[in-house]
């Protein structure tokens, strides 16, 4: 039978230190909050129900999080007492009865689920507590973890360590995993005989070997246990969940000429065979379908790139923009709400929203579909196999015809029919012999213009 599984996310922090209103935890990570992505990560490890521990007046943490974490429940810590205190906060989540109790940090976004799933294999094999280690190049300042025989013995602090156990270099990562049945009575007989009178959960790790249970360490990469403090352990953290996400991409067949000019969303769905090129960003919601090329300095946002289709360079798709399979949209176009059909081309200087194009049809360099009048958008309709020409302005709500022809420069603000050629400009006058006296007479202006300034 499966065992059952809660984890906790301590998420009371303010992180005065990241110089912002937005509280710690919430701060994003490819986009989603920084504690969203530990609770992906415990329901990657097998955790049917999340409890997220936010400090007094964590109201905005409740609500952001609320959306996101179904399920979830929230426990306020009113007073910061330390970790142990921190977790009992959640006693009521706890209590319901789970076979493994997780503890992470809602500012540690980067473990792995195998870290997780680990530990919770260690839980199953009779361990009563499991904290998770890590080696950092300098283990200055960080608690040691003491083994024997394959047995966590205790977690010494840097600075009460002797000299022979300075030289461990098995780091205490924070992350703790507990036998359920004995979470609460083990972190109730914490005490707070310390220098800031806190609740500490490493104390755990002796009073459950002073009652007889086992307690065991294992290691997880450095990256695995890195938390944000400041905006530059942010952006440390963001590039390190980047560098994971574009390697797994390449390992599932996506080419990138540079993948680190290449910048992912959480929620970002590309297929193998699909090829991009340098400097592209994906914004939240993009699926890119097997076989399209996205060219370089390209911004795509909830937005789907058919099969075979091919973006950019120097395109922007914005949200509702559905291209189908082999439809290109090229360089310097913008694409909003519009659905670009089959092999239908946008290929450069246009602006397509609120609009469904037909496929094969072919829209002309300096077009735009004029959707907005100011208070309401309204649909551009064109036809399969239509032909639009260059520096065309089509006035919205307006519908073309399949296989009709819009001649250059116009300006549509009626229906065209199917096959027929629309004219929508002004007829050409030519005055024969007139600019050489244009030129004279601007000329003199500029000569007069001088004059006045002169005197």
């Amino acid at each position: 039978m499966a065992r059952s599984c809660l984890t906790i996310i301590l998420a009371a922090g303010q992180g005065t230190r990241m110089k912002s209103a937005l509280p710690k935890v919430l701060h994003p990570v490819a986009g989603l909050p920084m504690a969203a992505h530990v609770a992906a990560t415990a329901h990657a490890a097998g955790s049917e129900a999340v409890a997220v521990v936010v400090g007094h007046g964590g109201g905005d943490v409740r609500k952001a999080l609320s959306g996101m974490l179904d399920g979830a429940s929230f426990h306020e810590q009113t007073q910061q007492l330390g970790t142990a205190h921190a977790v009992l906060a959640a006693g009521d989540a706890i209590a319901k009865g789970y076979d493994d109790v997780l503890v992470m940090f809602g500012d540690t976004p980067l473990v792995r689920p195998e870290v997780m799933q680990e530990a919770r294999n260690k839980l199953a094999e009779g361990a009563s507590v499991v904290v998770v280690g890590f080696r950092p190049d300098d283990p200055s300042g960080y608690g040691r973890l003491i083994e024997n025989d394959g047995a966590l013995i205790a977690i010494r602090e840097h600075r009460d360590a002797s000299d022979e156990e300075k030289k461990i270099t098995l780091c205490n990562g924070g992350i703790m995993a507990f036998r359920g049945g004995r979470v609460l009575d083990l972190l109730g007989a914490v005490g707070n005989d310390n220098a800031k009178g806190e609740y500490y959960m490493t104390d755990a790790v002796e009073i459950a070997r002073t009652n007889g249970g086992k307690v065991v360490a294992i290691e997880a990469a450095v990256e695995d246990v890195v938390g944000v403090n400041t905006r530059r352990d942010l952006a440390a953290v963001e590039a390190i969940w980047q560098r994971r996400a574009r390697g797994a991409l390449l390992d599932a067949g996506v080419t990138m000429t540079a993948p680190d000019t290449v910048f992912l969303h959480h929620d970002t769905k590309i297929a193998p065979d699909v090829a991009i090129e340098p400097n592209v960003v994906f914004g939240p919601g993009v699926e890119v379908r097997s076989g399209a090329r996205i060219r370089s300095f390209s911004h795509l946002e909830g937005s789907l790139v058919g099969e075979g289709a091919e973006v950019g360079p120097f395109a922007r798709l914005r949200p509702g923009a559905q291209l189908a399979e082999k439809a290109k949209v090229g360089n310097f176009c913008e694409v909003k709400k519009a659905e670009i059909g089959e092999g239908a081309k946008v290929n450069h200087l246009t602006y397509v929203g609120d609009a469904v194009i037909g496929a094969h049809a072919n829209i002309g360099a300096g077009t735009i579909t004029c959707n907005y009048d100011g208070y309401n958008k309204h649909l551009t309709e064109i036809g399969a196999n239509a032909f639009v020409g260059s520096n065309s302005a089509l006035v919205a709500p307006v519908k073309i015809g399949d296989n009709a022809y819009i001649s250059s420069g116009s300006v549509v603000t009626d229906e065209v029919p199917e096959d027929a050629v629309a004219f929508g400009r002004a007829r050409q006058v030519n005055k024969e012999g007139l600019a050489p006296r244009l030129r004279a007479r601007f000329k003199a202006a500029r000569e007069a213009k001088k004059q006045d300034e002169k005197g």
